[in-house]
């Protein structure tokens, strides 16, 4: 299914010199484009209709709009990269498609056809590509979809607004990636087994919030969540993928299930089998990781997701101790990958994967 999208440049767009000034520092999701795409669904008229690119406005939503009450909601996150010719990348924007499809899927909410998604996320980078920072910056974009029918019945809703907004963002980290610390919930998990750990859903996010608290209390960047059957088993991070990597070059990374197939997880998988490393989806424990980092049978772990590419984790706290991985300090495959990662994505070396979809 392919739609055409009704172009409506915004009639009062920020100035250029307001905008240079929002690109000095623009942070992270803070800083927002002048446009958004907007796709509506509504079963009675026979499915997705009014595909909008429009100028970036407050959605109009009754008191009892399903997402409200029921939190009938998904989203995804990928970002748009400048090249050195001044064009523009995307990387791996189908398997966002797709995993938006699966999660709509798991919460019951309508399936956007892949083609459409992809067409909006193009749509908002041509409309607004000089909201792209040089250097390391780039466009994150935000497609999500929200349940709008006015009803209170517990039930799948029968109306849907799909959107993409956009968002500059510098680069994570400044001066580089630094070793992040984190924290091993004991309290709290993040998903078990038929839940909706493997969807990328708002609710997933908001139960790890109390968790992530916790972590900053005990002074840590991020939190890790154990399986939710034994509380024995790494699963992942508030809201990235986790990785090991051991003295024989081997990695290993938590098996999905529970966890969110991440598309940097998969990528690096690639990019590590590729070089002929061992990669090995298993479940790996809390105990065995303090045991590994202690021996030096464990050389690195990090952490991995769109917003940060790839971070170093340096220590590991918990109720049952501390400690620390490679004496605290970012490792050479961690930094390998996440190079050669970054270079594909802003089409600085080859793309052996055909991961990068260009928009010129």
């Amino acid at each position: 299914m392919s739609m055409k999208f009704d172009i409506q440049p915004a009639s009062n767009p920020t100035s250029e010199k307001d905008r240079v000034a929002k690109l000095v520092d623009p942070g992270f999701g803070r800083v927002f484009t002048d446009h958004m795409a907007v796709v509506r669904y509504n079963q009675a008229k026979g499915g997705w209709y009014e595909a909008r690119v429009e100028a970036r406005a407050n959605f109009q939503l009754d008191p009892a709009g399903a997402v409200l009450h029921y939190a009938q909601e998904i989203f995804e996150g990928l970002k748009a990269y400048k090249r050195d010719d001044g064009g523009v990348n995307l990387f791996r924007p189908d398997a966002n498609a797709r995993r938006f499809k699966d999660s709509a899927d798991r919460m019951a909410m309508a399936q956007l056809p892949e083609d459409v998604f992809i067409e909006a996320v193009e749509q908002i980078v041509r409309i607004d590509r000089a909201w792209m920072p040089g250097g390391e910056g780039s466009l994150y974009l935000r497609p999500f979809m929200i349940a709008s029918e006015t009803f209170l019945g517990v039930k799948p809703s029968s109306e849907y607004i799909f959107a993409v907004i956009a968002s500059p963002v510098g680069s994570y980290f400044k001066g580089g990636p630094a070793p992040v610390s984190i924290w091993v919930s004991e309290n709290y998990t993040r998903a078990a087994v038929g839940g909706t750990g493997a969807v990328k859903c708002g609710g997933n996010y908001a139960a790890s919030l109390r968790a992530q608290a916790e972590a900053i209390q005990h002074g840590c960047d991020q939190v890790v969540f154990l399986d939710a059957i034994e509380r024995r088993y790494i699963e992942e991070l508030g809201g990235m993928n986790v990785f090991f990597v051991f003295d024989d070059g081997s990695l290993s990374t938590p098996p999905l299930g529970t966890i969110l197939p991440g598309i940097t997880r998969d990528s690096i998988i690639a990019l590590a089998k590729d070089a002929g490393k061992t990669v090995r989806e298993e479940p790996y424990s809390l105990d065995q990781w303090r045991k590994d980092a202690a021996s030096g049978k464990l050389k690195e772990a990090f952490a991995c997701g769109t917003a940060a590419v790839i971070s170093p984790i340096g220590t590991v706290r918990s109720v049952s101790g501390d400690f620390e991985i490679s004496g605290g300090a970012a490792g050479p495959v961690a930094m390998g990958l996440r190079k050669q990662l970054v270079d594909i994505q802003y089409g600085r070396t080859n793309d052996p994967h055909n991961w990068i979809r260009k928009v010129d």
